[in-house]
């Protein structure tokens, strides 16, 4: 396989799990609001809080159907377009994999459709215990698929026999530095996002009808939740640096600009990852603090990229996704403050705002989007050329495809996703106009 095909490879594989990735962050931060909406119902003004479970339940019924659907590309892929992969690690990634589609199945078999469904036929406490059930069920398949990235950015408790991964501790395999981390990152972005999907969502609701005590709730809730997980998400940030710097110390010089190792380099904000450093695009930066944030040698010199030189990640590519993703977190703590001060003299009324106000936060909504996609590209593509640890690299397990076939492939998936992008937005627009459609009740029915 030529260049051009392992760089379209990792395009057409980042844009399967990209996708999926979209829709696992409704899907999981949907889950917990539910649960939160659930459990106020048990309060005062339980109808109004019953009114938003319904209207948002099935908006997370669309994130689920579209993220199950999404993830079917990528399990495909793992064998399509890193065919030679499994034959190396598969005795670690296949039962991790097996585990989160069995977790998906429980949790899809016994308890979704319940919640769905059978709300009529149940109490409400019964019911609330579902949908908790299902919020576990949605957050233990994503931890799979989260240990799965982690595992092969910073493997631990496996040996190599013979070329290929044993695992010797699954309790070390679980265990590697990077999990929690990136479990918290895919945490706290979810619910971050689900936030801003919640206000675009509400402001588009206002914009179409009075707003209703729902929507109110909905909006306060979702202020509250933004504040919290920006504030959790930061701390993640910056934890995850610190295992960058120490375990993957190319990430760490490629997101930093630094080229030369031993001096301590400033951090750069905003200027080009080589030449443009130096010049006016060079000035956001903070002098002598981008030490912390990178790797050290044995002798405590710093590591650039110069010795990264036989495998060093794509520079231009970590450096703005990075950059993009610090960027659109920025973004969203200044619009939260804003709204909440906006709003603030009228209970956190969304109808307080101006229409082009509401506006600006629907637009605002895939802030989050943006965010997630950023922050996935840093993780995943600052990792390369290497899939696993420092030992397999993607040249050694790609297909053998020409490039016109893996091009095809990429416009393929490229065009399904747009459709389902489409597919999705109008139905979103459907509810946002309509809300939630009374179904006649039947006897003997759910």
């Amino acid at each position: 396989m030529t260049h051009s095909a392992l760089s379209l490879s990792h395009a057409q594989f980042f844009l399967s799990l990209g996708f999926m990735l979209l829709f696992l962050a409704l899907e999981l931060g949907l889950a917990w609001v539910l649960l939160f909406f659930k459990l106020k119902t048990f309060g005062s003004n339980a109808t109004a809080w019953m009114g938003a479970y319904r209207f948002w339940v099935r908006l997370f019924a669309l994130a689920f159907i579209l993220s199950f659907a999404a993830s079917m590309p990528v399990l495909i892929q793992f064998g399509s377009v890193w065919p030679g992969l499994m034959e190396l690690v598969g005795d670690v990634i296949g039962p991790m994999l097996a585990a989160s589609m069995l977790s998906l199945f429980i949790f899809k078999s016994c308890f979704l459709g319940v919640m769905l469904f059978a709300q009529r036929m149940l109490s409400n406490l019964v019911h609330t215990l579902v949908v908790l059930m299902v919020a576990l069920g949605v957050t233990v398949t994503a931890f799979w698929l989260v240990a799965i990235v982690a595992w092969m950015q910073v493997p631990t408790g496996v040996d190599v026999i013979e070329g290929h991964y044993v695992v010797m501790d699954w309790l070390d395999v679980l265990s590697t530095p990077a999990l929690p981390w990136y479990a918290g990152l895919l945490l706290a972005g979810s619910l971050l996002t689900v936030a801003f999907f919640m206000l675009g969502v509400t402001c588009a609701q206002t914009m179409q009808k009075p707003v209703t005590d729902q929507e109110r709730l909905a909006f306060r809730s979702a202020l509250l939740l933004g504040l919290v997980a920006w504030v959790a998400l930061v701390c993640v940030v910056v934890g995850n640096g610190f295992m960058t710097a120490e375990y993957q110390p190319a990430k760490a010089a490629a997101a930093a600009a630094y080229w030369e190792s031993g001096s301590q380099p400033d951090l750069i904000l905003v200027a080009a990852p080589s030449a443009l450093q130096d010049s006016v695009l060079g000035v956001l930066r903070w002098s002598h603090a981008g030490g912390r944030w990178l790797g050290r040698n044995d002798s405590g010199i710093l590591m650039g990229l110069d010795q990264f030189s036989e495998a060093m990640p794509p520079v231009t590519l970590t450096f703005w996704s990075f950059r993009l993703a610090v960027l659109a977190g920025a973004l969203m703590l200044f619009l939260l403050l804003w709204v909440v001060l906006r709003t603030r003299r009228y209970g956190l009324d969304p109808h307080s705002l101006s229409y082009r106000e509401r506006q600006l936060m629907v637009a605002a909504s895939v802030l989050g989007w943006i965010m997630l996609l950023a922050g996935a590209a840093y993780v995943l593509l600052g990792f390369l050329p290497y899939l696993v640890g420092n030992d397999i690299l993607a040249a050694q397990v790609q297909s053998p495809e020409s490039v016109v076939t893996v091009g095809l492939g990429v416009l393929f998936y490229g065009l399904v996703y747009v459709l389902c992008m489409i597919g999705f937005f109008q139905k979103l627009r459907h509810a946002v106009r309509f809300g939630v459609v009374p179904i006649a009740r039947h006897r003997g029915r759910a």
